[in-house]
């Protein structure tokens, strides 16, 4: 994902041309740009000259900041999502023979770690709306070999918290979060991080809090903490302790580099997600120059909705070759689009084990018209003009008229 910065169409072209028509300097504007300010690079400098680049004080400092800022009592940084995820089917004790219940659609795939820990991974469609796992539909794929439940808050999105855990507390499931996609969201009064055993969260791009890579897993219970601490590394003080060396670790841990970016945009959050909160307003004010245009949706109990990226999803007249047709198009005008992410079952591991994309028909439907749009505090109301005009132009170019659904 390109990092270059966001810069304002030309004036008076409308086609994203410099003003004497020299395609060869197209403005561009990228998908993602990390916010980051002095701050950001002042603290890295400081790490950079003393002492260990390693996991230490700037991680633990972090692990408390980013816990505190969800409301859990522990964190445990990590290096990816994807670790993390790995991370806490292990200390959980799921491997093969077991199943555990994920949705196939997401940007991150963390539920790429239900396969790597062995266990089988049984997808569930998604709803319509929302685009997070399907409560009901859920309930129909659990086996007495159902260990877990990974719910995703999918772009920022709240998943169906108050029936997840109704379901998992019914049938004796550990309902483990997926935030990977998400942070400051606010579902019932509650912000996103704070459901289930424990909740995941990933730093890069493009999501809201970077930090160069990275995640972070947070819970409230004592012993899981414990426990994800011994499988990350090997600390020089359990070298002796038979119980834990009994366990075979991982070398998961996060550096004081990625730390100390992380603390310093933990700090940074709100203004963070004000900036971009603006932009939102823009784009939704723009979007709704388009006929038949909805607003974004947000589902019963989800009172704030923070995105990675602002995605729109096309009318049913559209296909998945639409959509590509459109994202390149955009792509001539120096606009950095893309989909929102291919499911899993479309994957050539999950094709050879069975998996079929007419089990999921929703999903597929929905993979097949999203489209991510550039998010960041860079973006400004006139770019934000440019861009949805060229959408506009784009969808007309298919042959299939402006008909987008958001």
């Amino acid at each position: 994902m390109t990092t270059d910065a966001a810069r304002t169409p030309s004036p008076g072209t409308g086609d994203g041309l410099s003003p004497d028509g020299d395609d060869t300097e197209l403005d561009f504007i990228p998908l993602c740009d990390p916010d980051i300010s002095d701050a950001e690079v002042g603290v890295v400098g400081r790490v950079l000259t003393a002492g260990s680049l390693n996991n230490g004080h700037m991680t633990h400092a972090f692990e408390e900041a980013f816990a505190d800022t969800v409301g859990r009592a522990h964190g445990v940084a990590v290096p990816s999502g994807t670790i993390g995820m790995l991370m806490i089917l292990r200390a959980l004790g799921i491997g093969p023979g077991d199943e555990v219940l994920c949705s196939p659609y997401g940007w991150h795939q963390a539920q790429q770690a239900v396969a790597l820990s062995g266990a089988t991974p049984v997808l569930v469609d998604i709803d319509y709306w929302q685009h997070t796992i399907n409560p009901a539909k859920a309930a129909e794929k659990i086996t007495p070999a159902t260990k877990a439940v990974i719910a995703a808050n999918v772009n920022g999105h709240p998943a169906h918290w108050d029936e997840l855990q109704s379901l998992a507390e019914a049938r004796n499931l550990v309902l483990i979060e997926d935030s990977t996609e998400s942070i400051g969201s606010v579902y019932k009064g509650r912000v996103v991080g704070s459901f289930g055993l424990c909740s995941l969260f990933d730093f890069s791009e493009p999501g809201i809090l970077l930090a160069g890579g990275g995640g972070m897993i947070v819970t409230d219970d004592r012993g899981l903490a414990h426990e994800l601490r011994y499988l990350r590394q090997r600390e020089t003080e359990h070298r002796y302790t038979v119980g834990i060396t009994r366990r075979l670790p991982l070398q998961a841990s996060l550096s004081n580099v990625n730390a100390a970016l992380g603390l310093v945009q933990v700090k940074r959050l709100p203004e963070i997600i004000a900036k971009r909160d603006q932009v939102i307003r823009w784009y939704d004010a723009a979007m709704a120059s388009f006929e038949g245009i909805k607003p974004p949706y947000k589902g019963p109990g989800a009172e704030t909705v923070n995105p990675m990226v602002y995605a729109v999803h096309l009318g049913t007249r559209f296909t998945a070759s639409g959509r590509k047709a459109i994202i390149e198009d955009m792509d001539t005008h120096a606009v950095d689009t893309s989909d929102y992410g291919q499911p899993l079952y479309t994957q050539q591991y999950y094709v050879d084990r069975g998996y079929n994309r007419a089990d999921y028909p929703v999903c597929q439907k929905t993979a097949d018209r999203a489209i991510a749009l550039p998010l960041h505090h860079k973006v400004t109301q006139d770019q934000i003009a440019f861009i949805v005009d060229t959408l506009k132009d784009a969808t007309v170019n298919t042959g299939a008229g402006a008909a987008i659904y958001l």
